[in-house]
């Protein structure tokens, strides 16, 4: 038993490290010239040298990653027995958390992670794998915030399921995608897309109640999704532009991330200061209390 143990865990580790064998999308990226189409620092820390990349680009990710955290805490702080409170803290958890392991890869320690003592740098990480996992289970753990302060009954229910399933099988998927080096279930793009159907489906329900009862809490979740709307449009059309490389050749450093950040930012400002003071529970009818 002892011995099927460890081949298992060998063939385990081996498929696990099979993810940095994933070439970078540009082949002419090399650890010799990272630092030519990015911005570099390099620190010292006792005998080891460690380049830092993109300092300006890991200072936004790491604020909006620790600031939501904290707005997490502060919902799970004032939850007073509300679940959706305690779900829209679940959610933020796991957003900021998600957005620390991915400044941590795509941005800080890049150069560290994919590249430092390899000829070819590295395509992902698994910084980068459980981060999309995070991003998508927030999205699924927001569902069932929503569902507990604009619905009851059987309808929450299904609400509750479906985030559950959807969480489920993108991990599977993404598991997998990392496992057997399937590239396309393992990208930003394909996490957005999978997540879209939950965005869209609260732009219409809140739209709906909003019309039906005219309800403030509703009107101020319309003005998150407009927000978080808002962001991706920006993050899409900046990098269609390509106007990151423009800027990069006037020696000017703002990605189409610092983009994304910095929205992100300004819709958690948004969160703390006008969402949270709305949120609460579906009322019950009296009879039902």
């Amino acid at each position: 038993m002892h011995l099927f143990l460890t081949k298992i865990s060998k063939v385990l580790l081996s498929s696990f490290r099979r993810l940095k064998s994933i070439p970078h999308d540009d082949p002419d990226l090399t650890p010799e010239n990272w630092c030519m189409v990015q911005p570099c620092i390099n620190i010292r820390i006792a005998s080891k040298e460690i380049t830092i990349s993109q300092p300006l680009s890991t200072f936004w990710v790491y604020f909006l990653g620790f600031f939501t955290v904290g707005v997490s805490l502060y919902f799970f702080q004032t939850q007073n027995g509300e679940n959706s409170r305690l779900w829209w803290g679940v959610s933020l958890m796991l957003w900021g958390t998600g957005a620390i392991l991915a400044g941590t890869s795509y941005q800080a320690f890049g150069y560290e992670i994919k590249c430092a003592g390899r000829s070819v740098c590295s395509w992902t990480s698994w910084w980068e794998i459980i981060y999309l996992i995070f991003q998508q289970v927030s999205m699924s753990a927001m569902l069932v915030a929503i569902a507990y302060s604009c619905s009851t009954g059987t309808f929450q229910v299904v609400l509750q399921i479906y985030a559950l399933v959807s969480s489920t099988v993108y991990v599977i998927l993404v598991l997998m995608g990392a496992i057997v080096l399937m590239k396309s279930l393992i990208t930003f793009e394909f996490m957005v897309w999978f997540s879209a159907p939950v965005f869209f489906f609260f732009c219409l329900f809140n739209s709906w109640r909003y019309y039906m009862f005219k309800s403030s809490m509703d009107l101020v979740f319309l003005g998150s999704w407009a927000i978080l709307l808002g962001t991706m449009m920006a993050y899409w059309i900046y990098g269609i532009l390509g106007i990151r490389k423009k800027l990069w050749a006037k020696g000017i450093w703002f990605s189409e991330n610092d983009v994304l950040h910095v929205c992100l930012i300004l819709w958690i400002i948004y969160i703390v200061m006008a969402v949270a003071h709305h949120i609460e529970d579906y009322p019950i009818p009296p009879i039902l209390a």
